[in-house]
């Protein structure tokens, strides 16, 4: 199968996803572009061999009929263009955060049952061969009981970053360093441990950038199987770090690399004096994680008929951390997973305020 393959937004992170087009080579065919700047989308347009481009999300939908829209927005307007993609007869591959709430992502699971379209959100970590392959043994038991971690996104983005008129804000960025910057290494913390985390308690605060969103973030965090993670998340931070590290029975696994994984980012472990258990590394392949490497396997389920990775379903534990997090920062409260329901403010957006 070849895609027809659409973009909506030609800001930064537009070029990552012309990278994944290039890495799955002939499985795409690039019909359109668009972007509300008519000679910023001509531009990229013209750079990147993009026959046609629009200002008009609902024309090139209607015109072009792609088979799979990337949207690159600013998140604000990821969710109305998830609902009009779908509805169109289109899958999404959406960059981070792909919602802003739970009731969000709800209703975009209704509308993938109403279409059989799919929206996948681009959480690129999960897929080198590394996190495919530790993921793999972590579900077979081959490491054991997992006992502590860590999950360390310690960035830094100066004044000059949050002057972009969209960033800094709840409406427009849908929160602060949790949802901008840490989601990734939250999400593939979350995901390597299966989802299945059982209560958290977090403290977020604004200490140094002027905006209304969290600069700084600290978390604990319990698994059902009693296992305790502790997350920090900074902004602020001059010597920058991307860290995961879990400590299980028979080894510890840690990934360190700033933006993007190799196998060679990776360290797996054995306690001293004993072997690593047979199979646990490494992986066979040397495929690293990247926008190409999660696109792959999204094509592969369109020309199955099956659902594809990172679906609003299997990213559901990590936005509902995310909404818990916030919920329990602002309440001074633990908060257990699957206690936001509908009537809950923080269900209708992480903020747990009406930011309309």
């Amino acid at each position: 199968m070849q895609a027809r393959v659409a973009i909506i937004g030609t800001g930064g992170i537009s070029g990552a996803h012309v990278g994944a087009w290039q890495h799955v080579g002939e499985r795409v065919t690039p019909v359109a572009a668009v972007d509300i700047d008519r000679e910023r989308v001509e531009a990229f347009a013209a750079k990147n061999g993009i026959p046609r481009v629009y200002t008009d999300a609902a024309e090139m939908l209607a015109t072009e009929k792609p088979d799979l829209v990337d949207i690159c927005t600013p998140p604000a307007f990821h969710f109305p263009l998830i609902r009009q993609c779908l509805e169109a007869g289109a899958w999404v591959f959406c960059e981070k955060p792909l919602v802003a709430s739970l009731q969000e992502l709800d209703e975009i699971s209704a509308i993938e049952k109403a279409t059989g379209k799919a929206c996948v959100s681009v959480f690129q970590w999960r897929f080198g061969a590394a996190g495919q392959h530790l993921r793999r043994n972590i579900e077979a038991g081959t490491f054991g009981k997992a006992y502590v971690g860590l999950c360390q996104t310690t960035w830094y983005r100066d004044h000059a970053y949050y002057e972009v008129p969209w960033r800094g804000t709840w409406k427009s960025e849908l929160g602060g360093v949790n949802m901008g910057q840490a989601i990734h290494l939250i999400d593939l913390m979350v995901w390597l441990m299966g989802g299945d985390w059982e209560e958290v308690t977090a403290i977020t605060d604004t200490l140094a950038r002027n905006i209304e969103v969290e600069d700084t973030a600290l978390a604990m965090l319990r698994f059902r199987n009693r296992a305790l993670v502790s997350i920090i998340s900074s902004v602020l931070s001059p010597d920058q770090v991307s860290r995961v590290r879990l400590d299980f029975e028979k080894a510890t696994l840690e990934v360190q690399a700033l933006y993007r994984y190799g196998n060679e980012d990776w360290k797996v472990t054995a306690p001293p004096g004993r072997e690593l258990p047979e199979g646990a590394w490494p992986p066979e392949s040397d495929l690293r994680a990247s926008h190409g490497a999660e696109l792959d396997l999204v094509l592969d389920a369109m020309r199955d008929g099956t659902r594809p990775p990172a679906t609003v379903e299997q990213i559901r534990p990590t936005i509902e951390l995310l909404t818990a997090i916030y919920k329990s920062s602002h309440t001074g409260q633990p908060v257990a997973q699957g206690s936001i329901q509908p009537g809950d403010p923080f269900y209708a957006h992480v903020s747990g305020t009406d930011v309309s």
